[in-house]
């Protein structure tokens, strides 16, 4: 009688990162449309690797129609893409990092080689903080009115009364940020910012990301497509994301479990990092978030400046890892942490963990700019 074979799983496949482009942020932009503002940094991503909209196996892209004022917003953004001939199209209504989730997945299944993701935002049109009132717990809190700085200010005292912070380290926070964003051609804010006048107290201007409009874009590729593409790939090594409970009444505000669960699940915590690029739209979160994924001095916290420099709204996340594959592929990073969040006092968390391919025995990483194909 003879052994059948035994079967063995062939091993994931492997995607990263291999172009990242943003726009300028802008406070206003009324002379741009949501096309306008996405076209250029599309054809800046498919410019990098040399690809064609038809090189594109699969799309998605991340928006918010709350802030657009009405209904499939999303399907005007597409003519920036260009859907004829027919394409493989998805849309995520959260921030473009969830978008990027879905089509990791996608490549991880085999369903494409490569993805096209891109996200924007124009939240200057109307009253942001009272828009994003809209996500509360329509029975209970948002009749209320607490808008998002008054609730990123609940979560900020909580810190400081539990001893975590104070004003003059959320202060120190806000000018380290724009401060690293001083030489970013994209930021909105950057350099000697003032900590400014009091919001929501203990918040202060400075404490709070800017208001402003933008878009981001990314193409992902699997195994040797992405090697072809790039010469330094930022290798997704793990990505995954976590809710809290929506009611902010059982939360503890000074921790962020969901932020935690997912660094874990991405696996942020088997090997050492040297970049963490942290979707912190308040001074506060960053402490939050820097408890929650047990950053030490050791790793660098938003170099690019971070949210506090530019926070255009569902494609700020985007930006994070954009932000921490850009550095990987410049030589600047060889393990590195992105991390986005959506809904009030970070309550849905999406980490992701990418990696340098290893330098060739004997040869350091070089410092300089992916390869252009």
């Amino acid at each position: 009688m003879t052994t059948p074979a035994r079967e063995t799983a062939a091993p994931p496949r492997e995607v990263a990162v291999v172009a990242f482009a943003q726009s300028d942020h802008r406070r206003h932009s009324e002379d741009s449309s949501e096309v306008e503002m996405v076209l250029p940094v599309i054809q800046r991503v498919l410019a990098t690797t040399g690809l064609g909209r038809a090189d594109i196996g699969f799309t998605c892209s991340g928006s918010s129609d709350y802030l657009a004022g009405r209904a499939f917003s999303f399907t005007l953004a597409l003519d920036a893409v260009g859907a004829w001939p027919p394409i493989a199209e998805s849309h995520v209504e959260m921030d473009g990092a969830w978008a990027l989730y879905e089509a990791w997945v996608k490549l991880l299944t085999g369903q494409a080689d490569t993805a096209l993701v891109y996200a924007w935002g124009k939240s200057s049109p109307g009253a942001l903080r009272e828009v994003l009132t809209r996500q509360l717990d329509p029975y209970y809190l948002a009749p209320l009115w607490p808008d998002s700085i008054a609730l990123a200010a609940l979560q900020a005292r909580a810190l400081i009364d539990s001893g975590a912070t104070d004003e003059s380290a959320l202060a120190a926070i806000a000018a380290r940020s724009r401060t690293d964003a001083a030489h970013h051609p994209h930021a909105q804010l950057k350099g000697a910012v003032p900590h400014g006048d009091p919001v929501v107290s203990p918040l202060r201007t400075g404490d709070c990301a800017p208001i402003g409009d933008g878009a981001a874009a990314m193409i992902i590729a699997a195994g040797d497509r992405a090697r072809e593409l790039c010469d330094r790939p930022a290798w997704i090594r793990g990505m995954d994301h976590r809710t809290e409970p929506h009611a902010l009444g059982v939360r503890d505000l000074t921790d962020s479990p969901s932020t935690r669960l997912a660094a874990e699940r991405a696996g942020a915590f088997e090997r050492p990092l040297d970049t963490a690029e942290l979707h912190a739209p308040f001074t506060s979160q960053e402490v939050v978030l820097r408890r929650a994924l047990r950053l030490g001095p050791e790793v660098r916290i938003n170099p690019s400046g971070g949210a506090l420099a530019a926070h255009p709204m569902m494609a700020a996340g985007l930006i994070r890892i954009g932000e921490a594959a850009s550095r990987i592929q410049r030589g600047r990073s060889g393990r590195a942490l992105a991390h986005a969040t959506s809904g009030p006092c970070l309550q849905q968390n999406l980490v992701a963990v990418l990696e340098a391919d290893p330098p060739p025995p004997g040869r350091a990483p070089r410092e300089g700019a992916p390869r252009v194909r």
